[in-house]
């Protein structure tokens, strides 16, 4: 090992030599002795794991990154095996056949014809429902939009996504034609394991004994239709066997290199290592584009049963390929002897905005970054009903960035529903399932933030009674007592504003005794101020999770705690000309943490930038200024809030020392911006000073209580209700609210088919 260490570490100069030239990605390349001796994982027995097995010399520089970078002994033993396989020729033939009696490439496709008389029956399909994340309400209007008797639904729910698998359980239970895969995968962007999933669905499908069906179409649920069920089936009704795949579009060579197609890769520790260059097998024609499709079931059955040379070969080398669901299908049909079958269109209207979603598009190739499409916005409708190509399908629609566009869909699909429906323009989505996600489904800074909520909820239920109740000696049923974690959290919006946080929580009511569960609104104060000012600036708002392609926070509310790394986002109106402006970071102690320009273009929408910050951040009110010429043009304030928890369990006091007493020598950046105080008319207060270190080593109900403060001013609750009949009468029921996430939702709620065949 000595030795091999110092034969390593003499020829590691030359390898860093070559990491300029590298495109492995943003990564620095790792140390080499690392990745040729790993350093042995202790299993829960104590013993040393064994070490990786080599059959060849690991030396290309992206499988030697790859090595040192996996977390786990089995996914380095992966990458060894395979690209020793692949030196040594034995992982892909040379060649492989080309059953496709058509010469070229078959680019075949078809005109919007609603006159043409159908067949005389009708196809059946076979939807695969590929879900992950929260979105139930949003998935269950989909499924509502789809559904027919004739038809067969089998939903695959991401491995990681428990909350929502234990929602569609429940709904599959409600139809015969409904089944839930019985297992899950993690998939990840441009991994092999989503063509595994697939080609597994696919085979799950051919063998379901009484699903009899004719055409294959997967969805996700952000899709939604902008046709009706009969439209559809009428349409494919006319084209039997064929099978609707929407190809690149573009110079094959360009294609290849694009998609990363002459590159070896391995799926391991949820991620997609570059392993080296490869050459693509010869004999046939590579082909890809969208991986969203409507298949035949004579071509599902080929891909899945299939053992000839074609599709064996396929699958292997598009188990090492990056996006292989773009391409796997694509290629084995126009190389089958089903190439004829092909239609050039996949039947879908995807929202690209690339400027926006795909700013790092493969990062070339991967080390890593995605390309997505928009959302589409209620702008959008027109082309949500052109008919200008046979169009069934539309994505992407996110109901917490735009409900809207999918009701109007929903309306001119389905009809409007009664003006006096309740709940329309309001939309819940889960943030938090205790049963679902346990304690470690939350952070820190969430958690602290969610009990903050919930002592809110109880001291609003108890204040009608105070005065009128005093002396009273059912006083106490309006008096409650919190039950351990919170049970639940949705995200609440209506007609497309954030409109705060649900918070579930079990209560030990006072009076009675019994056990109460009580949700809470809590709503988000606004702390923006505008100075008077012909400059454009607009808004400022702080936060993380920054979506730069719908251009704003995934962290609803900003719940930040000290080891966040937070963002701030200005949003300005349309200018004549550019201007710079100057954006400075001040901490509750008046210490300016950060400050840089932006030069902002006169048509920007929208600037963002999350400086890099040194953590812990000070908790208390943090004050965001943006300037001109040093001429103050707007402010904002947020709160990073103290942590009443620290991995799950009450923090104790010497985790709040660290954590609450802000980065040591109160250095957020390497540089020191003390010099600006006197400018930006920012005094150091001695009192500040004190009453932070003071406030940093609190634990216990002190805390509780100045976390409680300063939520306070952040925060205010709008409304609590009860899930069942409460004992205190000043406490109404969930479901007669308007807001709380138990009241009516028509538009999701399911119901038994009608005569007809659906369930809207």
């Amino acid at each position: 090992v000595i030795i091999l260490f110092s034969l390593l570490s003499e020829c590691l100069p030359s390898f860093q030599r070559q990491k300029q030239q590298s495109d492995v990605g943003r990564e620095q390349l790792p140390r080499l002795q690392v990745a040729a001796s790993p350093r042995p994982q202790r299993p829960s027995n104590g013993t040393a794991s064994p070490p990786v097995r080599q059959q060849c010399e690991v030396s290309g520089k992206e499988a030697i990154s790859a090595l040192s970078r996996a977390k786990s002994r089995e996914c380095r033993q992966q990458i060894v095996d395979i690209y020793c396989k692949h030196q040594q020729g034995t992982l892909m033939p040379s060649k492989v056949p080309r059953f496709c009696p058509l010469p070229g490439k078959v680019n075949a496709n078809v005109a919007w014809d609603e006159d043409a008389a159908g067949t005389s029956r009708s196809v059946r399909i076979a939807f695969v429902l590929v879900v992950h994340g929260r979105a139930s309400r949003q998935f269950l209007r989909l499924f509502k939009a789809v559904f027919h008797t004739s038809h067969f639904y089998y939903i695959h729910v991401d491995q990681r996504s428990h909350f929502l698998h234990r929602e569609l359980l429940i709904l599959s239970r409600l139809y015969s034609n409904v089944r839930v895969s019985p297992w899950r995968m993690s998939t990840i962007w441009g991994g092999a394991s989503l063509l595994t999933m697939y080609l597994r669905c696919m085979a799950d499908l051919l063998r379901t004994d009484g699903w009899t069906w004719d055409v294959f179409i997967n969805l996700s649920a952000a899709d939604f239709p902008i046709r009706t069920n009969e439209q559809l089936v009428s349409f494919l009704s006319k084209y039997p066997n064929m099978n609707f795949i929407k190809s690149h579009g573009r110079d094959n060579a360009r294609f290849i290199r694009k998609q990363g197609l002459d590159r070896l890769f391995l799926e391991c520790d949820t991620h997609m290592w570059r392993l080296g260059d490869r050459t693509i097998p010869g004999g046939v024609a590579v082909d890809g584009g969208s991986d969203w499709f409507i298949l035949s079931r004579d071509f599902v059955d080929y891909v899945v049963n299939s053992e000839d040379e074609l599709v064996l070969n396929m699958r292997t080398f598009y188990t090492h390929t990056l996006l292989p669901a773009e391409s796997f299908f694509h290629t084995v049909l126009q190389n089958s002897a089903l190439c004829g079958s092909m239609i050039d269109n996949n039947l879908r209207l995807t929202n690209w905005n690339r400027k926006l979603g795909c700013k790092c598009q493969y990062k070339h190739i991967v080390d890593w970054c995605g390309c997505s499409p928009n959302d589409f916005k209620p702008s959008d409708l027109p082309r949500l009903q052109q008919t200008s190509r046979p169009t069934f399908f539309a994505r992407k629609f996110e109901a917490s960035v735009s409900q809207e566009v999918i009701n109007q869909l929903d309306a001119f699909l389905f009809g409007p529903y009664p003006p006096n429906t309740p709940g329309l323009s309001a939309y819940w989505e889960n943030a938090y399932e205790q049963e679902a996600d346990g304690a470690a489904g939350l952070s820190d800074a969430a958690l602290t933030h969610y009990h903050a909520f919930a002592r809110m909820g109880l001291n609003r239920a108890s204040a009608p009674i105070t005065a009128s109740l005093q002396g009273e000696p059912d006083q106490q049923s309006c008096r409650f007592v919190l039950v351990n974690l919170p049970l639940s959290v949705h995200l609440y919006f209506q007609s497309d504003q954030f409109l705060g946080l649900l918070v579930r929580q079990a209560t030990t009511n006072r009076g009675s005794g019994r056990l109460e569960v009580l949700e809470t609104w809590v709503t988000p104060k606004e702390h923006f101020t505008l100075s008077p000012s012909p400059t454009p600036n607009r808004l400022l708002h702080v936060g993380t999770d920054w979506d730069p392609k719908e251009r704003l926070f995934r962290n609803w509310g900003s719940i930040l705690g000290p080891e966040d790394q937070p963002g701030a986002v200005q949003r300005w109106s349309r200018s004549q000309s550019n201007l710079t402006a100057t954006v400075v970071w001040i901490d509750p102690t008046n210490v300016i943490a950060a400050t840089y320009d932006i030069l902002v273009d006169a048509a920007a929408g929208a600037t963002h930038y999350r400086p890099p910050l040194a953590i812990p951040l000070r908790p208390g009110v943090w004050t965001l200024r943006v300037l001109h010429h040093w001429n103050q043009l707007g402010e904002t304030h947020f709160l990073v809030a103290p942590l009443e928890f620290y991995r799950q369990q009450p923090i104790k006091k010497e985790d709040t020392l660290r954590l609450h007493s802000g980065p040591p020598g109160n250095s957020y950046m390497e540089q020191s911006f003390h010099g600006l105080n006197p400018l930006l008319r920012l005094p150091l207060s001695l009192s500040a000073v004190e009453e932070a270190e003071l406030n940093a080593g609190l634990t216990g109900s002190a805390l509780s209580r100045w976390v409680d403060a300063l939520l306070d001013k952040h925060w205010s609750v709008a409304d609590v209700c009860s899930t069942t009949t409460s004992a205190c009468n000043a406490v109404q029921h969930c479901q007669r609210t308007a807001w709380s996430s138990l009241s009516p939702d028509p538009k999701s709620e399911l119901s038994a088919p009608r005569k007809d065949g659906r369930i809207r």
